[in-house]
């Protein structure tokens, strides 16, 4: 169970995905509903004290944005044709309203806010030539190669759902309003941050910022800011109630409390795909590497409640080994 605190910090990290559990007909009061039966949990773990931060991640949503307006664009040329860093500063405002105006319905009056917050990375970052990063609809192989001729797109298989359009995913080095979040959280408010990983930017050779294109994995983000608010809990929603080794084979067995070492151990054997619970166990290691006392919970948006109160989840704890600053890329400041 989640102890009763004197205002410690907890970043939780909702799925993009979370917000929509339909088919291929996602819809707005769908994503509303989602966001209700998620701020329960979220309402009662700060009412036991917690100060939350949240995040969200964008992949459907920034991913319709940007083909709505491709498809505009097609309709209607006078119309301007938005670029990445745009349609996640959409799903920002969009996402970030559907998340706080729920949570104002069970949260004291006036003490939710949503950020616009930017994401600096590194230009010379690997990733730019690898997308990775699936957003949008999921579509047949067929379907999703012809869009690829089409437009020039990068497609490629998600996890065995289906195929969608991939875009670079960079690391996170410095979420730009931290020091925002920060005085507004330690003013009593639950923030609403680094949507969508954060609006992407790199910094130019005039020493000006720019919009690149790209969609940041919320996770890192995440991790990142819980990192540099000294949050002592990180939770991760995903698609699955715990993290479990040997997944999809006989042998299968679910894992209620582990520590970095095993974790790390774990991650090296293969256990966590990239393309699935790999970036998140690889975000929790990122964190727990920060200092003593952290903790990192993972579950399902529907496992939530449950696991907050100690009965579900899993629970990566962090150990003398962890102590060592991470080398990651998302550690570096810009």
């Amino acid at each position: 169970m989640i102890p009763r605190t004197a205002h410690r910090t907890a970043v939780v990290a909702i799925g993009g995905n979370a917000l929509l559990r339909g088919g291929g007909h996602a819809t707005i009061a769908e994503q509303f509903d989602a966001a209700r039966r998620l701020a329960r949990p979220i309402a009662a773990l700060a009412g036991t004290g917690w100060r939350i931060v949240l995040t969200h991640g964008n992949g459907p949503q920034v991913g319709f944005i940007k083909r709505r307006s491709d498809l505009v664009a097609e309709l209607a040329p006078e119309l301007p044709l938005l670029d990445l860093d745009m349609c996640v500063a959409d799903s920002q405002g969009s996402i970030g309203y559907i998340l706080a105006s729920t949570l104002g319905g069970v949260l004291p009056a006036g003490r939710v806010t949503a950020l616009v917050t930017h994401t600096l990375m590194d230009p010379e970052d690997p990733a730019f030539a690898r997308p990775t990063k699936p957003i949008g609809a999921f579509y047949p192989e067929t379907v999703a190669r012809a869009l690829a001729d089409a437009h020039g797109w990068h497609v490629a298989q998600d996890a065995g759902r289906g195929w969608r359009r991939m875009v670079p995913s960079p690391r996170p080095r410095r979420v730009l309003e931290t020091e925002a979040v920060r005085t507004l959280s330690a003013a009593g408010f639950t923030v609403i941050a680094g949507g969508g990983g954060g609006i992407p930017l790199v910094r130019a050779a005039d020493g000006g910022l720019r919009g690149v294109e790209a969609v940041i994995d919320k996770d890192f983000t995440s991790s990142w800011l819980a990192d540099a608010l000294g949050a002592e809990l990180l939770v991760v929603t995903t698609g699955v109630d715990r993290v479990a080794v040997d997944y999809g084979r006989p042998g299968r067995r679910f894992l209620d409390r582990i520590d970095v070492d095993e974790a790390r151990r774990h991650l090296a054997d293969g256990q966590f795909p990239e393309g699935s619970m790999g970036p998140k166990i690889r975000a929790a290691l990122e964190f727990l590497s920060g200092g003593p006392g952290r903790e990192v919970l993972i579950t399902s948006p529907e496992g939530l409640a449950a696991a907050l109160d100690g009965d579900g989840g899993t629970r990566i704890a962090a150990t003398t080994s962890a102590l060592t600053p991470s080398a990651g890329p998302n550690r570096g400041r810009l």
